[in-house]
Formats: C-alpha cells, structure tokens, sequence
C-alpha cells in the first residue's frame, strides 16, 4: 500500500526554504525531517526565487485597487447626494 502524498501549503514551503537559506540546515537533513525527496526542494527553491517578486507586487496591487474602490465610493456618494 503507498503512503499519501503530504500536500504542504505554501507557508509550510516557504518555512522549509527559509531553514536552509537563513538557519543554514543542509538540504539532505530537511529533506529527512520533511521526508522530501531532494528534486522537490529544489524545485520549491527554484519556484520561491522566480516568484519572489510577487510577494511585492500584490501589495501595490492592492492599494491600487483600494485606492480604485475609494475613488469609486466616493464618486456614488457624490451622485446620491445630488
């Protein structure tokens, strides 16, 4: 019978990532603990680097969109109170 897959969210991947980048634990030990094989770190590493822009750019999304919703309001209750 196979084991089940551990499906990890995407803070638990980012935990793991941050151990061996900042705390300096060796890939081979995370992916014991973590039971990992090591193509799959990698490929979180690969993914967390390419995408790591984003994590910036949805908060200046969102006050744009913020600032949209705002501008909008304000122009609906500019027309009801005429």
């Amino acid at each position: 019978m196979r084991k089940q897959r551990k499906n990890y969210t995407a803070q638990e991947k980012v935990f793991i990532i941050k151990r061996h980048l900042v705390d300096q634990v060796p890939v081979s030990d995370l992916c014991d603990e973590y039971n990992l094989q090591p193509n799959v770190f990698c490929r979180w590493q690969k993914e967390f680097f390419e995408n790591g822009s984003a994590a910036f750019e949805k908060k200046n999304a969102k006050k744009k969109k913020t600032s949209a919703e705002q501008k909008r309001i304000e122009q609906l209750e500019t027309k009801l109170r005429n």
